[in-house]
């Protein structure tokens, strides 16, 4: 499998570079995050107009460009260079997966034209209190009610649930557990008896917040797909999910390793620039050698997603490598940036912070780890013998 990117793709990988560059400083960055509303809604509408990147990966009849999900992991990547202050990764690596594999045309031809316009930022409601993956915290609860159906529940950690107005939900129906019963809703945030609560986080750059479902009467068009069934459709949101924000932790250790490299040759200490010193030329190695097996891991991930069979397994895989890499990378910029690194005017701490909330958000390494062992049966192992 040739997993090096073609002429076109880095063409796409400079132009949005150059982008961000210009639209994605660090000032900016920080002035989103003091807003009021805590995310740069123009540097979304630019995203959507003038680059046309929420139609990267969205079929050409609802107005996208329908190159693939390798030219939308390049996006994530470079966006997550620049901890962008919008709503990039929920509604392209969450919201789009699941409204292109629930196969509900209707609801494709009502969303898809207003999301690549950025008239439609979109939030994923995944899981309760426990912050356990899905199916094991699924908490919102489908049931039947006349001609209708009715919510009820919270969902915890729903990645800028503020700034979204269109709500993907996971609902199971009562009785049901582990994969089976599983449902996915597309919802107006303003539905009534929905709310939300904008929940002090980790990452300043792209907060949580809690959504509650107070009987909230919904129609059969709320439905992606039959009631019930949405297990396959949840489950291919998930592998690209995964892959994409992994896509989004390369960008972030790759920088961190720049403006650590940057500074280390730089820095001045014992009349030697400390990048001479043999604890920070190994250090910077392991950083470099971290991303650079994240890269390799995350496009042959992305190459895989269109396999049903090896989809999760490869994503899981993504997931930990890359996960680690920005870990890793985050907090030995920190180190060797020393005193400077720890104050709130210097970057690092925003790119540690991501690294953190990121590896919790869709699971850690060792949930990864454990994905792949189950995926490929170790968990039915017997155990040894003495």
């Amino acid at each position: 499998m040739n997993i090096t990117l073609s002429d076109e793709q880095l063409a796409i990988a400079e132009s949005a570079r150059a982008f961000l560059d210009e639209h994605g400083s660090s000032a900016r960055l920080r002035a989103a995050i003091e807003s009021a509303d805590g995310w740069d809604a123009e540097q979304w509408r630019a995203m959507a107009q003038e680059m046309g990147w929420l139609g990267v990966a969205a079929p050409e009849r609802f107005g996208g460009s329908d190159l693939g999900l390798v030219e939308l992991a390049i996006l994530h990547e470079e966006a997550g260079r620049t901890l962008t202050a919008a709503p990039l990764f929920p509604t392209l690596g969450l919201a789009l997966p699941a409204l292109m594999s629930a196969g509900c045309e209707a609801r494709q031809a009502e969303f898809l034209p207003r999301l690549i316009e950025g008239e439609i930022r979109a939030a994923v409601c995944l899981t309760g209190a426990a912050g356990a993956p899905v199916p094991v915290d699924v908490s919102i609860r489908l049931e039947a009610d006349g001609d209708g159906w009715t919510l009820n529940g919270t969902a915890e950690y729903v990645l800028m649930g503020h700034a979204a107005n269109l709500l993907i939900v996971i609902a199971r129906l009562e009785g049901t557990t582990g994969w089976e019963g599983l449902s996915l809703l597309a919802l107006a945030a303003d539905t009534p008896g929905i709310s939300v609560e904008r929940l002090t986080s980790l990452d300043l750059t792209r907060p949580f917040s809690r959504v509650r479902f107070d009987q909230v009467r919904v129609s059969d068009d709320a439905l992606l797909g039959a009631p019930g069934q949405a297990a396959y459709a949840i489950r291919r949101m998930l592998a690209v999910g995964t892959v994409m924000l992994a896509a989004e932790q390369l960008g972030g250790a790759e920088r961190t390793l720049e403006i650590t490299t940057d500074y280390a040759k730089q820095r001045v200490q014992f009349g030697r620039v400390i990048g001479s010193f043999q604890a920070i030329k190994h250090k910077l190695a392991d950083m470099m050698m971290a991303v650079e097996s994240a890269r390799s891991a995350l496009y042959y991930a992305v190459r895989l997603l269109d396999m049903p069979d090896e989809m999760e397994e490869a994503a899981a895989v993504a997931g930990a490598c890359c996960s680690e890499a920005f870990l890793q990378c985050a907090g030995d910029a920190i180190q060797i940036h020393g005193g400077i690194g720890f104050t709130w005017e210097h970057d690092a701490h925003l790119y540690f912070k991501r690294a953190r909330a990121s590896a919790a958000l869709l699971g850690g390494p060792s949930h990864h780890y454990e994905a792949v062992a189950v995926l490929m049966g170790l968990d039915d192992a017997p155990e040894p013998t003495t």
